[in-house]
Protein backbone atom coordinates (compact mmCIF):
# COMPACT_ATOMS: atom_id res chain seq x y z
CA UNK A 1 0.00 0.00 0.00
CA UNK A 2 1.41 3.21 -0.79
CA UNK A 3 0.72 6.66 0.15
CA UNK A 4 2.11 9.78 -1.19
CA UNK A 5 3.40 12.71 0.95
CA UNK A 6 3.09 16.31 -0.56
CA UNK A 7 4.60 18.95 1.03
CA UNK A 8 5.85 17.09 3.73
CA UNK A 9 2.00 16.96 5.17
CA UNK A 10 2.38 14.07 7.37
CA UNK A 11 -1.22 14.54 8.96
CA UNK A 12 -2.99 14.45 5.40
CA UNK A 13 -0.90 11.17 4.52
CA UNK A 14 -1.45 9.35 7.92
CA UNK A 15 -5.30 10.22 6.81
CA UNK A 16 -5.23 8.95 3.68
CA UNK A 17 -3.26 5.75 4.77
CA UNK A 18 -5.98 5.24 7.69
CA UNK A 19 -8.74 6.00 4.70
CA UNK A 20 -7.27 2.99 2.68
CA UNK A 21 -6.87 0.70 5.54
CA UNK A 22 -10.38 1.20 6.57
CA UNK A 23 -11.68 0.11 2.85
CA UNK A 24 -9.38 -2.84 2.76
CA UNK A 25 -10.77 -4.48 5.83
CA UNK A 26 -7.15 -4.35 7.94
CA UNK A 27 -8.84 -2.81 10.99
CA UNK A 28 -11.11 -5.34 10.96
CA UNK A 29 -9.27 -8.54 10.73
CA UNK A 30 -6.59 -7.04 13.28
CA UNK A 31 -9.13 -6.81 15.47
CA UNK A 32 -10.63 -10.37 14.81
CA UNK A 33 -7.15 -11.82 15.01
CA UNK A 34 -6.54 -10.90 18.30
CA UNK A 35 -7.91 -13.71 20.10
CA UNK A 36 -7.98 -17.47 18.39
CA UNK A 37 -11.62 -18.30 16.65
CA UNK A 38 -12.71 -21.50 16.56
CA UNK A 39 -13.87 -22.78 13.00
CA UNK A 40 -17.42 -23.62 13.78
CA UNK A 41 -17.91 -19.74 15.07
CA UNK A 42 -15.90 -18.68 11.97
CA UNK A 43 -18.33 -20.31 9.94
CA UNK A 44 -21.28 -18.41 11.47
CA UNK A 45 -19.59 -15.44 11.10
CA UNK A 46 -18.84 -15.51 7.41
CA UNK A 47 -22.26 -17.03 7.22
CA UNK A 48 -23.80 -13.94 8.64
CA UNK A 49 -21.65 -11.97 6.78
CA UNK A 50 -22.89 -13.23 3.63
CA UNK A 51 -26.56 -12.89 4.81
CA UNK A 52 -26.13 -9.34 5.70
CA UNK A 53 -24.40 -9.00 2.34
CA UNK A 54 -26.98 -10.57 0.66
CA UNK A 55 -29.82 -8.32 2.45
CA UNK A 56 -28.35 -5.01 1.65
CA UNK A 57 -28.31 -6.09 -2.06
CA UNK A 58 -31.63 -7.24 -2.12
CA UNK A 59 -32.44 -3.91 -0.33
CA UNK A 60 -30.47 -1.62 -2.64
CA UNK A 61 -32.14 -3.81 -5.94
CA UNK A 62 -35.63 -3.37 -4.50
CA UNK A 63 -34.85 0.30 -4.36
CA UNK A 64 -33.72 0.81 -7.80
CA UNK A 65 -36.78 -0.61 -8.88
CA UNK A 66 -39.24 1.24 -6.71
CA UNK A 67 -40.62 -1.46 -4.51
CA UNK A 68 -39.09 0.62 -1.68
CA UNK A 69 -38.68 4.21 -0.74
CA UNK A 70 -35.60 5.12 -0.83
CA UNK A 71 -33.97 6.58 2.63
CA UNK A 72 -34.03 10.34 3.19
CA UNK A 73 -30.74 12.09 2.00
CA UNK A 74 -28.63 13.52 4.42
CA UNK A 75 -28.47 17.59 4.27
CA UNK A 76 -24.96 18.72 4.06
CA UNK A 77 -24.14 21.45 6.69
CA UNK A 78 -23.73 25.06 5.08
CA UNK A 79 -20.49 25.98 4.41
CA UNK A 80 -19.59 29.80 5.80
CA UNK A 81 -18.73 32.08 3.59
CA UNK A 82 -14.62 33.04 3.22
CA UNK A 83 -13.71 36.19 5.13
CA UNK A 84 -12.84 38.96 3.17
CA UNK A 85 -9.23 39.73 2.36
CA UNK A 86 -7.85 42.68 4.27
CA UNK A 87 -5.03 44.64 2.30
CA UNK A 88 -2.65 46.76 4.92
CA UNK A 89 -1.30 49.92 2.57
Amino acid sequence: MHVLVRDNNIDQALRVLKKKMQREGVFREMKQRRAYEKPSERKTRERSEAIRRARKLARKQAIREGLLPAPPKKKLPERKPPLPQVTVT
